[in-house]
This record gives C-alpha cells, structure tokens and sequence, in this order.
C-alpha cells in the first residue's frame, strides 16, 4: 500500500491548480487536511437590512472568522440551515 506522504503544494492561481490537477496524481499525496467546500451558484438579488446588539454581532464574527468565512456568509449560513429543516 502506497503511504500518502507528500504536502499538496502552494497553488497561487486557478491556472496553476487546474494544470496541477490535470497532471499530478493525487493517490500520493496527503489530503487529510481538505474540508468540502460549498459553492455557490443562486444569484443574489435581495438584501436583508438587520440591527443587532453589537455583542452578538461582535459573536457572530468571531464565529466566521473562526471558520474562515466572511461574517455576512456565516449569517446566510445559518439562515440556510434553520430554513431547511
């Protein structure tokens, strides 16, 4: 059994990660550190205006910023996820 032990290298552009995609073979590399990604295609036409005690939008972008998102798409996030159920 091959050991997947190479680092995925820094891609600095999508050219770079397209060309490393169509010509590396990914069965010896480490991608345990890879989360799914969401992509989103809807566009957005409307707008939601919202006042919020500064403490829990203090909250809120910590939270984000934790995931590493923007604070407004952790906010559609959630919106999302509660609306779905």
């Amino acid at each position: 059994m091959k050991t997947k032990n190479k680092p995925m290298p820094s891609l600095t552009s999508d050219a770079a990660a397209e060309k490393f995609v169509d010509t590396a073979d990914l069965s010896g590399y480490d991608l345990s550190g890879f989360k799914p990604g969401k992509f989103e295609f809807e566009p957005k036409a409307a707008a939601l205006n919202l006042r919020l005690p500064q403490n829990l939008l203090d909250a809120l972008k910590v939270k984000a910023k934790a995931k590493g998102i923007p604070y407004t798409r952790y906010v559609r996030l959630l919106l999302e996820s509660d609306v779905s159920h």
